[in-house]
């Protein structure tokens, strides 16, 4: 998984609330099962006509085809809980989500496959709102958890630590049980191959017994 530690960017303003994983990812495309190539199906039917011609949605208008963050109204993501909402927002490019609130599993889904969704309410978020309409880019950076604005202070934002660091280092979940718990699972491995010492034959062992077996 890419890390994610500081992104310059563009930022396309989606000032609507309750937009749900099926407008995100239509359901018809679930079957679909790689993650390479889902963002051509990002917002579906609002970037494309029944004609097969492309719509003035935000993400087909530049410069807001090229963003790689995304600036949406409250309960972003809500809805079914299909991951592939999250796939093909990062397919398409867009490393972060910001937001007054998330669908729940969508939140999760995001830290799951390298995508910041940040939450930001009230003012701030109307702030971040309009300076994502300028088209003039701005910055998130995850480790000082501020979005820097082309005007104006800096904003705060909280993030749970280890799903900070996960980002930062680029871990989906497995890789961070594994990087935090390592000599754990070293030890029960070892432990495991004592008390279990059948489950570890080698090849030579392996053929030995199997030859006792045969009567040989």
């Amino acid at each position: 998984m890419e890390k994610f530690t500081r992104l310059t960017s563009v930022a396309a303003p989606l000032a609507e609330a309750d937009v749900d994983t099926d407008i995100i990812f239509p359901a018809r495309f679930l079957l679909l099962l790689d993650k390479a190539g889902l963002g051509k199906h990002l917002f579906h039917e609002r970037r494309h006509r029944r004609d097969g011609g492309m719509t003035d949605f935000v993400l087909n208008t530049p410069p807001f085809n090229e963003a790689r963050i995304l600036v949406a109204d409250a309960n972003f993501g809500s809805g079914s809980s299909r991951e592939q909402a999250v796939w093909a927002l990062a397919d398409f490019g867009i490393r972060c989500v910001i937001a007054p609130s998330f669908g729940e599993i969508f939140f999760s889904n995001c830290f799951k496959n390298g995508v910041l969704p940040i939450v930001i309410t009230g003012e701030a978020h109307a702030n971040v709102m309009a300076a994502a309409r300028t088209g003039q880019p701005f910055t998130v950076d995850l480790e000082a958890q501020t979005v820097l604005l082309p005007n104006g202070p800096a904003l705060s934002f909280d993030i749970d630590p280890w799903r900070k660091r996960a980002l930062l280092l680029g871990l989906d979940e497995i890789g961070g049980i594994l990087a935090d718990d390592a000599e754990d699972i070293s030890a029960f491995e070892a432990r495991h191959r004592v008390d279990n010492p059948w489950l570890f034959l080698d090849d030579g062992r392996m053929e030995q017994l199997l030859s006792q077996g045969d009567g040989k």
